[in-house]
């Protein structure tokens, strides 16, 4: 193999990759090829000064961008796949079941606080890892360009810094959302109480919490403004009756009419699955002027203690009216 430009250099058809390779420096295993092929010096120092080093730094830039989209791919399948477990969780089947209940015969708002929850949170974990992985590879690309990073570096953390001062309440916010999410501290369907607002979560996101009242009102709470929340639809509820009936009936008379009524509730065909465990008359909870006020206690499906205790209220006035007890009116 020969070139047009060998018997212009004295050098050309003589030497040793070594001496075409650049002889001050070792050689390159993509010089010392080229040079085992052509045996030329001129074409070999050609491709030495003018490729090997471009040809380098292109080769080096795919295989760093081929290795971090690999890398952000199987981070994102990872991810997916631990999110949508941390989501599903592991319940029994009796406990699917009671949650069927729980929101009205019918999985499909289950099904979404769980798809939103894992949405929500394997978006935010792909996008970290996203940038994380990118960043790091563009940062690599760089260096292998050459470039001086100790500015760019020094003005990201600059602007950072700033940001962050100027964007410090949705920060909160996005981080509060972040650990409520991982946390599960409350989902679509749930009813809460944030202090400052009491309803049905309607959507959850990073940033915002989205519920609605019981008179239809809908809020909107910043996630970071939420310093204590009270969640009435998580593993189970207690509905807890006060009656107070005349301060001269005779209270085991009394206690055995509310425990018969809990108990003919909880056999209902309607109710049992609702209610948890056995119904307990606790006894007189308090003098109150002219009235004794005797609670009555039901472990209840989470979210299903304002039913119960609703439908309780009226088997006991219908038994109270059977039996000739007289409900009255506490003092203050």
């Amino acid at each position: 193999m020969s070139l047009a430009v060998a018997p212009l250099l004295p050098w050309a058809q003589d030497g040793s990759a070594e001496k075409a390779c650049r002889g001050d420096q070792e050689p390159t295993a993509a010089c010392r090829l080229i040079w085992n092929i052509s045996h030329n010096t001129g074409f070999t120092r050609f491709y030495s000064t003018w490729l090997d080093g471009p040809l380098r730094t292109v080769f080096l830039i795919v295989l760093t961008f081929v290795i971090a989209l690999v890398l952000k791919s199987i981070a994102h399948r990872m991810i997916t796949r631990v999110t949508l477990r941390m989501a599903e969780g592991t319940m029994t089947e009796r406990a699917r079941e009671r949650s069927r209940t729980v929101f009205e015969g019918s999985p499909a708002l289950l099904n979404k606080r769980r798809a939103q929850r894992a949405q929500t949170l394997g978006s935010v974990l792909r996008s970290i890892a996203s940038v994380l992985i990118m960043g790091t590879a563009a940062f690599s690309i760089l260096g292998s360009l050459g470039l001086n990073l100790a500015p760019i570096l020094a003005s990201a953390s600059v602007i950072g810094v700033a940001v962050g001062f100027g964007a410090q309440n949705i920060v909160k916010d996005l981080l509060a959302g972040l650990f409520m999410l991982l946390e599960d501290q409350y989902g679509v369907g749930d009813f809460i109480d944030v202090g400052t607002a009491k309803g049905t979560v309607e959507a959850v996101t990073l940033r915002v919490t989205r519920m609605r009242d019981v008179d239809g009102i809908v809020w909107y709470v910043p996630n970071g403004e939420i310093k204590k929340v009270g969640n009435e639809s998580q593993n189970w509820g207690r509905a807890v009756l006060d009656i107070p009936v005349d301060i001269q009936e005779d209270v085991e008379k009394v206690k055995d009419i509310l425990q018969n009524a809990a108990d003919e509730l909880a056999a209902d065909e309607r109710w049992k699955d609702l209610v948890l465990e056995a119904p307990s008359v606790w006894g007189v909870q308090a003098l109150a002027g002219d009235a004794l006020v005797i609670r009555v206690v039901l472990k209840t499906a989470p979210g299903r203690q304002g039913d119960i205790a609703r439908e309780l209220r009226e088997r006991v006035k219908l038994a109270f009216d059977e039996a000739g007890v007289t409900v009255a009116t506490p003092t203050p």
